[in-house]
């Protein structure tokens, strides 16, 4: 079995292609990495770390890379003979591999009528459904008809830890050892993809929005106000009593939203918040503040992790969310040089202020309640600081 995978970063060979090498595919991972993918045609294996006491490794194999801007071609072909297509590429990216996918496609049409799975495994809600739009916008009416019929790009949830590192040798790469992936067979064309480890459900909402919600939103206050109060890791932040206290505040109020939109189980879920709060603070990884914490604008946009629980939260729970308003506070005083966004997002706050600014990024309406909500916690949030 073949696998066509987009993105040798870390996530991609730590996680995605970890497991399809030991569900028995032969993966051919494609990026414009040239050191990486050299790097992979050279060894043709790399090792797997679980950032654990035992620091248990997997040596993967059955690999090799093709460079997606030298050799084009090559990748089209791979396509063609796939058994699966995934891609952890980043969400800005999918667009950009959204015409050679097309044009693998395209070929593989007219060799052959055996259907394929395109699953885009990123941080997102609907990944793979933005990647088929993308893909169908470089093809005709009638190729659409056809890919219709053929491929199926099935949504996907994705969780695993794997912090920024660097190793001796540059294919290694350290993850924590808790994995989800999670992918809505609905859209699946022929039978499920044999990948162990994933579960296949029929709707994926729910558990894209309870990761979402927990793990992303979690990982923000740690990343924001783990920053603005000038920590540096993920763990250093958790392992004070103030801010661990307002991620479990976060997560109780994103939970209630969760809890009341799709009925998970009251005591399940708390027991998932503490099973996340625990990654958080696991001593084997060492995840920056300003790795979690970047892309701010990306991260307080309408249906992300900080303001659609937070909007949500008024209008179920009907109660202030005072720890997510807290948070959102705390991306909106994120300062960093290195990333492009919060540059972009410190100039737009200096030009217009934190109010309009908040309202721009967001998408909420002038005088919508969370933004004096969020107002009134960011004078909490700066009593904290002169403690």
């Amino acid at each position: 079995m073949l696998a066509v995978h987009f993105g040798a970063g870390n996530i991609g060979r730590g996680f995605i292609g970890a497991l399809l090498y030991q569900s028995g595919f032969e993966t051919v991972f494609v990026d414009v990495n040239s050191e990486i993918i050299d790097a992979i045609n050279e060894k043709q294996s790399y090792k797997v770390i679980l950032a654990s006491e035992n620091k248990e490794e997997l040596v993967v194999q059955n690999v090799s890379g093709i460079n997606s801007i030298k050799d084009p071609e090559k990748v089209i072909d791979a396509i063609t003979k796939a058994n699966i297509v995934t891609t952890a590429v980043g969400p800005n990216i999918l667009p950009i591999i959204s015409e050679l996918i097309a044009k693998g496609l395209q070929k593989r049409a007219e060799q052959t009528n055996a259907p394929l799975n395109i699953i885009a495994c990123e941080n997102m809600i609907g990944g793979s459904s933005l990647l088929k739009e993308k893909i169908f916008g470089h093809v005709s009416t009638e190729v659409q008809e056809k890919f219709e019929n053929l491929y199926g790009f099935p949504d996907s949830a994705v969780d695993r830890i794997v912090p920024n590192q660097t190793n001796e040798d540059k294919l290694t790469v350290s993850v924590e050892p808790y994995y989800e992936w999670v992918i809505e067979e609905t859209s699946v064309k022929g039978e499920n993809p044999p990948v162990d480890g994933v579960t296949y459900v029929k709707d994926l909402k729910p558990y894209i929005e309870r990761k979402l919600f927990t793990v992303n939103t979690g990982h923000a206050v740690a990343a924001y106000v783990g920053h603005y109060l000038g920590y540096p890791s993920i763990k250093e932040a958790m392992d004070t009593d103030e801010i661990f206290q307002i991620a479990q505040g976060v997560l109780r109020e994103s939970g209630a939203v969760l809890v009341n939109m799709y009925q998970f189980d009251q005591e399940e879920h708390e027991k998932y918040i503490q099973k996340i709060l625990a990654r958080f603070v696991n001593p084997y990884i060492s995840d920056e503040v300003t790795r979690v914490g970047r892309g701010p604008i990306r991260k307080l946009g309408a249906n992300d992790r900080l303001i659609r629980p937070a909007t949500l939260y008024l209008e179920k729970i009907q109660e202030d969310p005072v720890y997510l308003a807290k948070t959102i506070a705390a991306a909106l005083l994120y300062e960093n040089d290195q990333d492009e966004e919060a540059v972009r997002l410190q100039q737009q706050i200096k030009e217009n202020g934190y109010e309009e600014t908040l309202q721009s990024v967001s998408g909420l309406e002038p005088g919508h309640p969370l933004i004096k909500i969020v107002m009134d916690q960011m004078d909490e949030l700066k009593k904290l600081q002169h403690k």
